[in-house]
Parts: C-alpha cells; sequence; structure tokens
C-alpha cells in the first residue's frame, strides 16, 4: 500500500519507497522448507503403507494449516509494509486487512536516529527513529535497508528547504503561522 501519484500534493515527488528488509522473510521461507520436508518425509516414510494418501494428506493438512499463519501472513505483512519519503513528508504505510498509515512532514522533523544491531550490520538494514516537533511519538521505521543512505537522502531533504540562516523565521517550506 505505497503511496500512489493521487495521494501526492501538488509539486510533490517520490525519492524513496522501500519495503522492509528481506531478513523479515527468512524465518518464513526456512519455515515453509520444513513444511515441505515434513510432507516429503511422511510420503517417503509411508510409501508401503496402505494409508498412505490419507496419512500424507493429513500431514499436508497440517503443513498447511502451520503455513498459514507461519508462512503467509508474515509474507502479506512484509509485502503491505512501505516507507516512502517525498520531498514534502515521511511516510509509513502498513496493515493487511486494516491500512494503517502515519506521515510527519519534513519540516516537522527534528531528529533523525538509526540504530543497528550485530545482525543489522551484516545484512546492511536497521531501524530509522524519526523524532518530530509534536506531542505524538515519533516514528520508527524497522528493517530498513542500506538504512545509512536512508539517513543521508532524508537529511538532503531535509536541509535542501533550509535557507543557512538562523534569523528566527519559520522554515521555508513550512505554512505561515496564524498569529
Amino acid at each position: 500500500m505505497a503511496l500512489k501519484d493521487k495521494h501526492l500534493a501538488d509539486g510533490e515527488e517520490i525519492r524513496l519507497d522501500l519495503r522492509t528488509h528481506w531478513k523479515a522473510l527468512v524465518g518464513p521461507l526456512v519455515l515453509l522448507v520444513l513444511l515441505v520436508a515434513f510432507v516429503a518425509a511422511a510420503a517417503v516414510l509411508t510409501r508401503d503403507s496402505d494409508q498412505r494418501t490419507w496419512i500424507v494428506l493429513g500431514v499436508a493438512v497440517v503443513a498447511l494449516a502451520l503455513a498459514v499463519p507461519g508462512v503467509l501472513v508474515p509474507v502479506w505483512r512484509w509485502n503491505s509494509t512501505r516507507y516512502v519519503f517525498t520531498n514534502r513528508r515521511v511516510s509509513n504505510r502498513y496493515g493487511l486487512l486494516t491500512k494503517r498509515g502515519r506521515d510527519i512532514p519534513l519540516y516537522r522533523i527534528n531528529d533523525v536516529a538509526i540504530e543497528k544491531s550485530v545482525l543489522d550490520r551484516m545484512l546492511g538494514c536497521g531501524t530509522l527513529v524519526i523524532s518530530d516537533a509534536t506531542d505524538k511519538a515519533g516514528m520508527e521505521l524497522h528493517d530498513v535497508p542500506r538504512v545509512e543512505g536512508v539517513q543521508v537522502e532524508l537529511q538532503n531533504l531535509l536541509f535542501s528547504a533550509d535557507d543557512g540562516s538562523d534569523d528566527g523565521e519559520w522554515p521555508p517550506t513550512e505554512p505561515r503561522r496564524r498569529r
């Protein structure tokens, strides 16, 4: 459920459109291989049995019942989670049946941090923590691929609208405040 052109404001352009890192799929894929091996082993071990068809069918039904929550749902969740960075906002879209999303306008962002575990460093991903100037908690984007490059791109987006002056005026891209 990524942002589409119809969801963008006038003059807004998508700069990055990311899914979570593929490491989220490793567990489900290992489970899928184990379940297929389990069904194959049942077929091989019961080849001389009169009840082979029923045994293999029963094992396949159990494997399918385990595959839905263990393989299908995580892959669906991975496919439906998107991080989109435009020249005006950061957007997080997710959800299987109920679609959810949160946007933070770039002019509200006041801190960007990254967190990387040892495994994240080996795989080239991490968590991007974006704090904004509101009462709500910031946004944590988990398993962002090439997280350092994404942080640099976000910094470039943030500073592209900054005129470099410290004259106390509102940021150039922020709407005027009412007095």
